[in-house]
């Protein structure tokens, strides 16, 4: 069974998602699904750079409904073991090089540990994972070599095949993040319990299991 997590490096419901996913797949044992991350901007206004973080989110939710937003994070992040620390962050970074990056750890063998680091340094650690310093030392932490992605990242490697996965996401309907896409075909949005998942998982794995027995009578 194919898996792919579609989902944005600045979405703090996709990191509560994927601590959730680790969860199921630990459950699950994790035998016969392949995962691969998928990228969705959010926000691709945003110009390289980024911008002041508390300025746009005040802008996009208003003060108090920000403060409201973040306070119910933090309490379903906690659940599961995240530290939000929104008040580290000082950038809301456009997160396309950053899916460059989590596509390069796909052929490095470590992208679900890329997601991983990004998500911590980014909502935990405050980072600016806009910034190529930044995502350099993210790839000497899950072990890529370092030199390659600084030179990747400092060309358009991958910036049209990343915006035309995004497309091909939006085309699929997907409107919200994070999103469990099964074998191109079904479709699960939201930072599912690990339970819920667990059951999705048996429940297309069996079906899977019954179309192949099928095709081969």
């Amino acid at each position: 069974m194919q898996l792919d997590v579609v989902s944005d490096t600045v979405c703090p419901w996709c990191y509560i998602g994927k601590k959730r996913l680790d969860e199921a797949l630990t459950m699950h044992g994790g035998t016969n699904i392949t995962l691969a991350w998928r990228p969705f901007q959010l926000d691709a206004s945003i110009p390289e750079g980024g911008v002041d973080r508390k300025a746009y989110m005040e802008k996009k939710f208003g003060s108090e409904r920000a403060r409201e937003v973040g306070n119910t994070i933090r309490e379903f992040g906690a659940a599961v073991g995240i530290e939000f620390r929104f008040d580290r962050i000082e950038r809301s970074p456009n997160t396309l090089d950053s899916h460059r990056l989590i596509r390069w750890a796909g052929t490095a063998g470590c992208q679900n540990e890329m997601v991983d680091i990004l998500f911590r340094r980014y909502f935990e650690d405050g980072e600016d994972i806009g910034s190529h310093d930044v995502l350099v030392d993210a790839s000497a932490e899950a072990g890529m070599d370092t030199d390659i992605v600084r030179g990747l990242l400092s060309g358009d490697a991958d910036k049209e095949l990343v915006r035309r996965e995004d497309m091909t996401a939006r085309e699929l309907g997907i409107q919200g993040v994070p999103s469990f896409v099964i074998n191109s075909k079904w479709v699960m949005v939201g930072a599912q319990e690990p339970e819920t998942l667990v059951r999705m998982f048996d429940k297309l794995l069996a079906k899977e299991a019954e179309e192949a027995v099928s095709a081969a009578q």
